[in-house]
């Protein structure tokens, strides 16, 4: 039996060259993903999420250049192969779902055409085989009268639909491994939950793995096995995410759960995090979070805190986390 994660990502730095220099946008990122789990990446904008979703599929816009670490899938280190072996990686065993239909589908293109090619490309499959199967695909990500919706354009269809017809097309190939950038930012809260149940049927029914990138840590908790907290490029915190949203270990991950609506004070302000999330330019030494947290002392100016593990399938990077008290030795 072969108990090798499906996808494991070791010591991942990514940088933006600058006349100034290098800056650092993801420093050192490990994580693995086995096959039909879910794993949640969570942080403010400006954290790191969305690069590690680019570098998992070497969509990095230049001058951003991936210049360490591994990325396993399926035993493959993607970070050695060739580019016509990547692209056949990318978008036959691992798709990806955008945040914004409107910017993935081709306005030009209706709805079938869009997704046949993708088993056309992929899989050599005859135009009629494809639209067949593109057909089947909208009727599975529940989009009414899939047969008529071949012929629709993206404008055609409401943002809820656009949404499940980019779902349908990350399906075309039977992926193992599907990430979702911020799949319902431009949706309406109703839809953003059909959507989100929607994807964890389809897991559930394909044994897909999936990595779900959002801001909203409410979501994640509701979507993901694990969870990643990631701030300013680093992982802060590792864990399973009914134990993180229980019992955060990481200063931010408390802030995250307490800046929740449902979180918010009794006179009804958001308990928001103080500052905000440094410029690739302007990192902190030592722990990157320490101007913003209120358990911060002279060792976490000073010295980056390294991850730690405090229990089964929980790794936290703080000095001083939230089960020890913030005088300690650390």
């Amino acid at each position: 039996m072969n108990d090798a994660p499906l996808l494991e990502v070791r010591n991942l730095r990514v940088e933006f060259p600058t006349r100034r220099g290098a800056l650092a946008a993801l420093r050192g990122v490990s994580f693995s993903l086995g096959a039909g789990e879910a794993l949640g990446i969570v942080g403010e904008s400006g954290a790191g999420k969305s690069l590690v979703a680019f570098s998992l599929l070497n969509l990095l816009a230049p001058p951003g250049r991936i210049v360490g670490g591994e990325i396993l899938f399926e035993g493959r280190d993607l970070l050695k192969l060739p580019p016509e072996e990547i692209r056949q990686v990318r978008g036959a065993r691992m798709a990806m779902i955008f945040q914004d239909p409107m910017t993935t589908l081709n306005p030009v293109l209706t709805i079938g055409e869009q997704l046949a090619e993708c088993l056309v490309a992929h899989r050599g499959a005859s135009m009629r085989e494809a639209r067949k199967a593109a057909e089947a695909r909208l009727r599975e990500v529940a989009i009414p009268d899939p047969a008529a919706r071949m012929d629709c354009y993206p404008h055609e269809l409401s943002g809820g639909m656009r949404q499940r017809a980019v779902i349908a097309a990350a399906l075309m190939t039977a992926p193992a491994l599907v990430v979702a950038d911020e799949p319902t930012t431009a949706l309406d809260v109703t839809i953003q939950a059909e959507i989100m149940a929607l994807l964890a049927r389809l897991r559930k029914a394909r044994n897909m793995a999936l990595i779900l990138i959002s801001h909203d840590l409410a979501l994640v908790s509701q979507s993901a096995d694990q969870a990643l907290v990631m701030y300013a490029g680093k992982i802060a915190e590792r864990a399973p995410v009914a134990e993180l949203v229980s019992r955060p270990l990481h200063p931010y991950s408390r802030g995250l759960l307490d800046a929740l609506p449902d979180n918010a004070a009794p006179d009804g302000r958001f308990r928001q995090i103080p500052g905000a999330m440094p410029a690739l330019s302007a990192v902190p030494a030592g722990c990157a979070f320490h101007p913003r947290c209120a358990r911060v002392r002279p060792v976490c100016r000073a010295e980056t805190p390294p991850m730690r593990p405090r229990g089964p399938g929980r790794e936290v990077a703080c000095h001083f986390p939230l089960d020890r008290p913030a005088g300690a030795t650390p």
